[in-house]
Parts: structure tokens; C-alpha cells; sequence
């Protein structure tokens, strides 16, 4: 079975790009507007010392750039996402980000002339100009990275080098999403088919071992190929984020880039000893998953595959929608408004198309409704999937209704609790309603395939990443051949001995794109610890604990994400969280055990 093209699929399936821009005539005008807009900053270079006028001014037009600039990227990226093959969309995209590096570079001087007011005057601007109390929070922040903020000279020179950052990222999209092609294998219906990203999470759960251990193998064989390429890219990337550094005055990359959402280092190194921690009860799920399904030995493929398979369940994109309305009614009233809105006003794509990203996001920009893709092939994943993504749209919206738009960026350290408690509180309606021991089961082993896929899993990348960014300011060369038995050796260190490491499982690190998003993936593990607990609190407390989470829904960036967490119950500069999470873990696995 061949995959549609784009212009094939059910309008149904895919997202609203009307609503961004109803034609692309509209699009360019407002890209037209937009260089016009830019050219604008250099009437204010050099004043914002002046007068209090000329620094709401600034701000003022920072913000207008900023609410349109991420209308005009939003709808050419999400238009490239859906059709990689375009040239066109390719193109519409590299106009966009090159509009985008014009306007960082051209505002680059605001932070270093902002520092260079004296306090007592600032103070005075402040009291003179009311407005800007508007931008008390962008102040602040300003303020705040003194230490790491350059002459304007040297800032704008990192602004127009900042694209360069994202390069080896754009080239793996390429190679990965449009230009590697993947044979053709067999599927559970005894078919030959083309093996594609999106369709390679369906086959590794198949319940035909043969099935998903040739899938794995062709798609790790089909990145082995490309080995040396792929190692060189991400080499390139691991610099270019220690130069980044560097250029900042941080002594890691690490610490750069956790500084932003002023995360201490701590916490990602106690995620990951709390995690080794737990690693015992993570040898016993897979000793349980070579018993029950009756396994000579455990691999990498045999680690997706439901163990209850005969409960597995086909579920409708429409009976998700359903699903995922109950499950999220302790959410309120208005959490269910917004859901409605969401379906209704398409603001999901999830066709599967030639030329398709693979995986799944929430976007969009301020002033317009979130956007999410994702492939939908109605399967219980999907439905996780989906719910994920809307707790992350949610989470926008309620962020932007309340804040401006500085004031509602929220960060990623916080967005992955967002997404992940509506996955919890998913996982818990489903137990509800299960009609059998066999469908719990099933549930239960779901929840903690959930554990193993983004509390251990992404705390394994977290881990990874750690280790090689360490290596390169070591000395040490991240050759392919370094790259590849790390990889193997924390694959060992996580799954224990059932589990066999075969020589493909090196190349597993070539196909994660967030390891091309430097100091990412940590947050999917405290996020996932987070929200368990968020979670958790929802239901045994009610309506006290749904407010201070709605609260911390539209909390944007007004406070640093831990202060965030903290009012809204969770203490992530401790291990508590993690541990909690950890503990059920182990009571989870022990019900499966038992059942």
C-alpha cells in the first residue's frame, strides 16, 4: 500500500492553514510589511538611553515584529512540515527564516543598550512612562543575563549567526524526513510495504516478532548507510553549541542552555541518579516482558510490543475525541471549551501524506489558535499522542488569552508537564472504563511502556547527551564508532542483562532529532514527574487543585518555570518528584506482575 500524496488527503484531516493566512497573497504582504517593520529599529539604535518614550517605543515595536513575524513563520513551516517535497513551501520557509535572523539581528542591540542605562535613571523612565510596566518581566530578564550579554556590536554579529546554529538540525530533517528512503518490508497482514518513519511505530509494536525485528533492523541498517554523514552532522552540531557558549561567557553548553529557563544544573544531574536509582524495578519490567511473551531472549525490537496483545484496542479518531473529552472533564468546564474549539476549527493535522515530518508538535504563533501534527493510524499510541499534543495547545492558548506577548513564551521545561499530566489523567479514565482484566492489563502495561518511554528513555538521551557534549570539551572525537558504543554501553547500563545489544541498537542516536535541540529531552523526564504528580493532585483534591493548575496554565514566562511548578504544588529542585513517580512505578509493575 502506497502512501497518499499530499494533495490526496481528506481536507478534514489536516489543519486550518486558513485560518493563519486565507491565501498566500496575504502571506506576503504580511512578509512585506514585515521588512518594512524591521528597517524601523534603527530609528531607535542608540536612543534608548534618551527617554522613557523611546524604550516603550522600542519595546513596542519588538512586540509587533514578534506577533507577526511568528504568524508568517508559523503558517510556512507548518506548510513545509505537512509536504517536505515542495520546493516551494522549502522555499517559503527560508524566506521566513532569513526575515526572522534580519529582525534578531537588527533588535540585537536592545539588551546591551538597555544594560547600559544607569539604574537610577531606568527607574526614573519606569515611573515617568506607566506603559511600561507592561514589559516589567522583559526588564527584568534583561537584567538578569548582565553577566552573559555582549556589546551590541558583538550581539548583533550572534544574531545573525544564530540560523548557523540551526544547520545541521535543517540537514537532518532533510536527509531523515525527504531524502533517505527506507526498503520495503513485510506487515502483520503479510504484505509488502513501504517502511516509512511514521509507519515504523506501528510495525515495532506488531506482535509478529519477525515483523519488527526486520523493521528495526531496515530502518537502523537504512541510518548505517549514511553513518558517517549523520556523526559529522551531529559533530557539528555539538559545536556549534559550545561556541554558542562560549560566546556567552557560560562554561558548559549545558549551563547555557538550561539557563534560559533558569534551570540549575542540579536538577539534571539528580534526574538522571534518582533515575539509576530506580533502574533495578526497570530490569524487572523487562524480565517480565521476556516471560510473558515467551521470549528465548529480549532485544531492542521486543521492547514496544503490548504485552496483552488480544486486548489492543482500534480506536477512531472520532472515539478518541470522545475519550479524551471524558478523561480531561476533572480539567473544568473551561479546559473542555477550549477541546471543543480544538476539534471543531481543525486544529489538528493528522493525515498521513508522502513527504510528511515525522512525529508530532503543538505550534502556531500569538494572536491565532495553536496547530498540531501528527499522523494518526488509530491505535491507543495515537490516542496518547493526541492528547499530549492538545495539553500543549491548551497550554498555549490559556497563556496567551492571559498574558502579552512577551509574557506568554512560556518554556519547554514546563510544557511537558502541561502535556503529560492530560496523559496521566487519560491513562486513568481508560482503567475506568476497561471492561476486562485482559483490556486493564493491557492498560497497565501501556502506562508503563509510558514510564519506559520518556521517564527512562529520555532520561537515557538526557544521559547521552550529557556524556558527549563532556566529550568533545574533553578532546575526546565524537567519531561514529565513539558515538555508536556509548550509545550501546547506556542502552546496556538502562535495559540490564535480559536485555541483548545488538550491533544496530549504536545507531539508534542518528534518528532522535531532539539531540539536535542541545539540553532538550531532560525536560520530557521532569515534565513526566511532574505532572504525575499534578495529576494526581487533580483528582484527589478537585476544584482547589484544578484552579492553582489553571493558574499555572496561563502563567506564560511572568516566573521562572521552577517558581511556576512550586505555586502550583511540585518541587522539582528535589528529587521528591521523581522518586514519587519512580514508587509508582513499582506499584504498577507490581499489579501487571500480579494480574
Amino acid at each position: 500500500m502506497m502512501v497518499k500524496k499530499r494533495s490526496e488527503v481528506d481536507l478534514a484531516k489536516t489543519w486550518s492553514m486558513e485560518d493563519l493566512y486565507k491565501n498566500e497573497a496575504l502571506w506576503e504582504a504580511d512578509f512585506q510589511e514585515l521588512e518594512r517593520l524591521v528597517e524601523d529599529y534603527e530609528t531607535y539604535r542608540g536612543k534608548l538611553g534618551e527617554s522613557g518614550e523611546y524604550l516603550l517605543g522600542c519595546f513596542a515595536l519588538d512586540e509587533a515584529v514578534g506577533i507577526k513575524l511568528d504568524r508568517v513563520y508559523s503558517y510556512a513551516s507548518c506548510q513545509q512540515d505537512v509536504d517536505m517535497e515542495n520546493s516551494h513551501y522549502q522555499a517559503m520557509q527560508q524566506r521566513a527564516m532569513r526575515l526572522a535572523m534580519r529582525a534578531s539581528a537588527a533588535s540585537a542591540f536592545i539588551s546591551a543598550e538597555v544594560l547600559a542605562i544607569p539604574e537610577e535613571r531606568l527607574q526614573t523612565f519606569c515611573e515617568e512612562v506607566s506603559e511600561l510596566a507592561r514589559f516589567d518581566r522583559t526588564l527584568e530578564v534583561i537584567l538578569r543575563d548582565k553577566p552573559h550579554t555582549r556589546s551590541a556590536e558583538v550581539e548583533e554579529l550572534l544574531a545573525e549567526a544564530a540560523p548557523l546554529g540551526r544547520a545541521s538540525y535543517e540537514t537532518f530533517g532533510m536527509l531523515s524526513n525527504a531524502d533517505m528512503r527506507f526498503p520495503q518490508v513485510v506487515g502483520e497482514d503479510g504484505e509488502m510495504a513501504e517502511l516509512t518513519q511514521e509507519r515504523y511505530g506501528g510495525l515495532i509494536q506488531s506482535r509478529n516478532r519477525e515483523v519488527r525485528r526486520d523493521a528495526f533492523m531496515a530502518m537502523h541498517q537504512t541510518y548505517g548507510k549514511q553513518k558517517n554523514t549523520l556523526a559529522a552532522n551531529y559533530g557539528a552540531n555539538v559545536k556549534q553549541a559550545a561556541f554558542f557558549a562560549k560566546a556567552r561567557r557560560y562554561s558548559t553548553a549545558r549551563e547555557y542552555y538550561l539557563s534560559g529557563s533558569q534551570i540549575p544544573e542540579s536538577v539534571y544531574d539528580q534526574l538522571i541518579e534518582a533515575v539509576h536509582d530506580g533502574l533495578p524495578t526497570m530490569y524487572r519490567y523487562v524480565e517480565l516482558r521476556k516471560k510473558m511473551l515467551h521470549l528465548p531472549d529480549v532485544h531492542l525490537y521486543d521492547v514496544y510490543t503490548p504485552l496483552v496483545g488480544e486486548a489492543e484496542w482500534e480506536v477512531s479518531f472520532e472515539e478518541a475525541r470522545c475519550w479524551i473529552k471524558e478523561a480531561l472533564k476533572p480539567l473544568g468546564e473551561t479546559y473542555g471549551r477550549i477541546l471543543d474549539q480544538a476539534f471543531a476549527e481543525r486544529w489538528i493535522d493528522y493525515a498521513e501524506n508522502q513527504g510528511k515530518r515525522s512525529g508530532a508538535y503543538s505550534g502556531g504563533g500569538y494572536g491565532t489558535h495553536p496547530y498540531i501534527l501528527m499522523t494518526y493510524k488509530n491505535k491507543l499510541n495515537d490516542v496518547f499522542t493526541l492528547v499530549h499534543e492538545l495539553g500543549h495547545s491548551v497550554h498555549t492558548y490559556l497563556s496567551n488569552q492571559a498574558q502579552t506577548y512577551h509574557n506568554a513564551q512560556y518554556r519547554i521545561f514546563v510544557a511537558e508537564t502541561a502535556s503529560t499530566c492530560n496523559e496521566a489523567l487519560l491513562n486513568h479514565y481508560l482503567l475506568q472504563i476497561a471492561k476486562t482484566p485482559e483490556q486493564k492489563a493491557y492498560l497497565i502495561n501501556h502506562y508503563l511502556d509510558h514510564f519506559k518511554g520518556t521517564l527512562f528513555r529520555q532520561t537515557m538521551f538526557a544521559e547521552f547527551e550529557r556524556n558527549m557534549h563532556q566529550a568533545f570539551a574533553d578532546g575526546i572525537p565524537l567519531t561514529v564508532e565513539y558515538l555508536c558504543s556509548q550509545y550501546r554501553e547506556l542502552n546496556a547500563l538502562y535495559f540490564g542483562p535480559d536485555l541483548v545489544i545488538d550491533e544496530e541498537v549504536g545507531m539508534e542516536w542518528a534518528r532522535i532529532p531532539h539531540f539536535y535541540r542541545p539540553f532538550y529531552v531532560y525536560q520530557y523526564a521532569t515534565g513526566f514527574s511532574a505532572a504525575i504528580a499534578l495529576a494526581r493532585k487533580i483528582l484527589e483534591e478537585g476544584v482547589p487543585a484544578v484552579e492553582k493548575y489553571l493558574t499555572f496554565l496561563s502563567g506564560g514566562c511572568t516566573k521562572d518555570p521552577i517558581d511556576l511548578l512550586k505555586d502550583a504544588g511540585v518541587d522539582m529542585t528535589s528529587k521528591e518528584p521523581v522518586l514519587a513517580a519512580m514508587k509508582e512505578f513499582r506499584e504498577w509493575l507490581g499489579q501487571l506482575e500480579n494480574l
